[in-house]
């Protein structure tokens, strides 16, 4: 069982795409009972231990396969949609093979109408009337075909008026190939237009960072246009990919949570013209709010951001995706700047887009500052009162004497009236 276990280790291993950083989680073999329990402690070590698996590689592209689809025939409902999700190599044969089979098709009954009419028997009659002037066999019937559908007209092969049948699979073609036109030219125009390549120059930063900013410790990224063309309506955001288990007991494996990157304040709505640095503060809302330098490395995480927008040159909304693991934020440090000032103009360093520096930051989680923080103003609240208490406390001895003296000076009057009475 042992070596099963990890001979499919090593397995799955080699089976790891290149662009997952991340190693993917190991699934334990279907072992018997006893068996499990007889393997060593270390292999129950090693498999207890969860891997990060991305759900976004860092080109932007989701790391999810779809199996076990049994409801393919959906993907045939939707064929237009089909066509364009496809790989260029199979629209382009597409494309090819459905023009190939229409002409063929076409110029096969052009042929068999001929044949039945006996066209092929009096070629060279000048006293009998073909249907297709000049179609002496099926290569010039699939060439008159050809002709029909793209509209050419050679005219070297005509169609005469003494065909019905003829002229009512002219109407039949015309109509159909228009339909197989607008279809595949449409298709291949949306395939061409497509905005994912203007997603590959919009830039996302390697890592993201934690530090301290105006005194509150942020979460960070940055985001880049590398054209002069700007995305409009420009707008991010961000969600946390992590496992989560209710107070019912489920088990959810890629629960996502909303990161708050200025939705309130309206800083997710960008004007994209030189990088910049996304925030999120970590207050308590956020998801980071018990999560220190320590207990980073130990989070099975994955922040996702999405920047969306329209292309200013085509009018058509844009996404570019990228994510984050724990290994790529980096606790204590900032990005470089990459704008300066020059002659009349502003200019961006992208050499220096990815690059960070390090700064002096607490190595302890959000909650753990504002508790030190209230903590410090604590004795400062304790003084005040106290002295409040005691200052009360003074004052209200000094009335109670006052009332014992006021007693006793009453007391003794009311004696002297006595004796002088008496």
């Amino acid at each position: 069982a042992c070596l099963f276990f990890m001979a499919a280790n090593v397995l799955e291993e080699d089976s790891m795409e290149q662009d997952i950083e991340s190693p993917v989680t190991i699934h334990q073999p279907k072992l018997p009972k006893q068996a499990r329990e007889d393997l060593p402690k270390h292999i129950n070590k090693e498999c207890a231990k969860r891997k990060i698996q991305r759900y976004v590689r860092k080109d932007g592209k989701c790391n999810v396969h779809h199996g076990n689809v049994r409801e393919t025939y959906r993907y045939l409902t939707d064929i237009f949609t089909t066509l364009v999700d496809l790989k260029w190599r199979f629209n382009l044969l597409i494309f090819v093979m459905v023009y190939t089979v229409t002409w063929l098709f076409f110029g096969m009954i052009w042929w068999l109408i001929a044949y039945m009419r006996g066209d092929m028997d009096h070629i060279g009659d000048s006293t009998w009337t073909p249907c297709v002037s000049n179609l002496n066999g099926f290569v010039s019937a699939f060439l008159f075909s050809i002709e029909t559908e793209t509209t050419i007209g050679y005219g070297y092969r005509v169609i005469t008026d003494k065909c019905p049948e003829g002229i009512i699979l002219l109407l039949v073609q015309s109509v159909l190939g228009s339909i197989v036109n607008a279809f595949m030219v449409g298709c291949m125009f949306v395939k061409i237009s497509q905005p994912k390549k203007r997603a590959e120059t919009l830039v996302f930063s390697t890592n993201a960072v934690i530090s301290m900013r105006d005194g509150k410790l942020c979460l960070m990224f940055r985001v880049g246009d590398l054209r002069n063309s700007h995305i409009v309506e420009a707008s991010i955001r961000a969600k946390l990919i992590k496992s989560k288990q209710t107070k019912e007991g489920e088990f959810i494996p890629l629960n996502q949570t909303d990161i708050n990157v200025g939705y309130y304040t309206g800083d997710d709505r960008l004007f994209l013209v030189s990088p910049l640095i996304i925030s999120h503060e970590i207050n308590q809302q956020s998801p980071f709010w018990e999560i220190s330098k320590a207990q980073l490395p130990k989070e099975e995480l994955e922040i996702v951001v999405i920047l969306e927008g329209m292309v200013e040159a085509t009018g058509m909304t844009c996404q570019a995706r990228s994510s984050y693991i724990t290994s790529e934020i980096l606790w204590g440090y900032r990005f470089t700047p990459v704008l300066t000032l020059e002659d009349g103009f502003y200019e961006v360093d992208y050499n220096s887009f990815h690059e960070t520096y390090e700064t002096n930051t607490p190595v302890y989680s959000a909650k753990e500052l504002a508790e030190m923080a209230s903590r410090a103003e604590l004795p400062l609240t304790w003084s005040v009162s106290s002295k409040l208490d005691q200052h009360a406390e003074l004052e209200t001895e000094e009335e109670e004497k006052n009332q014992e003296d006021q007693n006793e000076r009453n007391g003794d009057v009311a004696n002297l009236e006595n004796e002088s009475k008496v």
